[in-house]
């Protein structure tokens, strides 16, 4: 269960400089600034609709020059299929969390069908699951990486890539089945038919576009659809890599936070993810204030924060066993000058697999 964050006495610590956007940009008057002005329910949203169109012409546009280069053009296929991750795989991650917040919190006022369509629409161009809402929104954040979330890192050896093999095939080859199923036994009927019937469907049109052109569906499709959940999956396992099992789960012992990084400046501050999981609905520009204000609690509760990294990179410092590097990213909340050999072990002592709580068995 997440606690609430008190109003707390301020850090004996300074307070840590915050260079991660707390605005969002400043748009020139003009149709889509009117239009966004009415339709939104929260007008700080606009640079998501703006990345939406751009991306409505692009990928699109992508996927017809990929096809007409894959059928006529004198290039390796191989050749062909790079340039086209390439440019998906820079766009990709904004558009993930451009999802993310957009799933939290309601989006488009008017027309709601909008709304609803937004995530199926770039699920299909980006490859990302289209039972994303489902598993993030009605799974994740109601079990919190606590046992019953299909999701959860809590039973695997966090710092081994092998392991996390396992973790990633599981969700890939049985989460269309497992998914629904969970949503089905916590009677979120709509939630499991939605999970269900859009994968099924995702997986429909990847088998006709396949029939039509292997080459392209691969390219398009195929390669999009297993790189993307591979790439959530290692954010998900750094966001979820240090447990502290001596402490109840309250949303700061099963997460970790990741301050000051390019990843935060492209993906709206995704890297505040204690933050996010103790108000899931909090605003992208306001969790940076929100760290500031409660320095002081999340230093009493023992969080994890690393500056200048995210998830990702987390992921890979513990597959290459590189916690010296980790513990020079490791930040003091406290001000307590902890040597590194002191981060180290305690980092080491939170990616062991935990033991199944006996609330839990029970």
């Amino acid at each position: 269960m997440t606690a609430a964050v008190s109003e707390t006495t301020p850090s004996a610590a300074a307070p840590i400089v915050i260079t991660d956007a707390t605005t969002v940009p400043a748009y020139a008057d003009g149709w889509i600034h009117r239009w966004c002005q009415r339709a939104l329910y929260e007008a700080r949203d606009e640079v998501f609709v703006r990345l939406t169109l751009r991306m409505l012409l692009l990928m699109p546009s992508l996927m017809a020059l990929a096809w007409a280069a894959l059928r006529y053009a004198p290039v390796p296929k191989l050749v062909v299929l790079a340039a086209y991750l390439a440019v998906w795989g820079w766009f990709v991650p904004p558009v993930i969390l451009m999802l993310h917040c957009t799933m939290h919190r309601p989006f488009i006022r008017n027309p709601k069908i909008l709304d609803k369509a937004h995530l199926y629409a770039m699920s299909l161009l980006f490859g990302m699951p289209t039972g994303y809402r489902e598993h993030h929104v009605g799974m994740h954040h109601f079990e919190d990486n606590m046992p019953d979330d299909l999701s959860s890192t809590r039973a695997y050896t966090r710092d081994s890539f092998l392991q996390f093999l396992v973790y990633f095939s599981r969700l890939l080859f049985l989460g269309l089945v497992e998914v629904p199923l969970y949503l089905y036994r916590r009677r979120r009927y709509a939630m499991a038919r939605r999970a269900l019937v859009s994968e099924l469907a995702h997986l429909a049109v990847m088998a006709l576009v396949m029939r039509f052109d292997p080459w392209f569906g691969a390219t398009v499709l195929i390669a999009p659809y297993v790189i993307c959940r591979f790439a959530m999956m290692v954010g998900n396992w750094g966001q979820h890599a240090f447990l502290n099992d001596a402490l109840d789960n309250d949303g700061i012992s099963n997460s970790i936070t990741c301050i000051n990084s390019t990843y935060n400046r492209r993906c709206f501050n995704d890297g505040y993810h204690i933050g996010h999981h103790l108000k899931a609905t909090r605003h992208w520009t306001d969790l940076p204030v929100d760290f500031q204000k409660n320095q002081a609690f999340y230093a009493q509760k023992g969080a994890i924060v690393f500056e200048g990294i995210d998830f990702f990179l987390v992921s890979l410092l513990l597959w290459t066993g590189q916690y010296k590097r980790l513990a020079k990213h490791y930040v003091r909340l406290d001000g307590v000058a902890k040597s590194d050999e002191e981060v180290i072990d305690m980092l080491r002592a939170r990616v062991r697999p935990l033991r199944v709580p006996e609330a839990v068995r029970a």
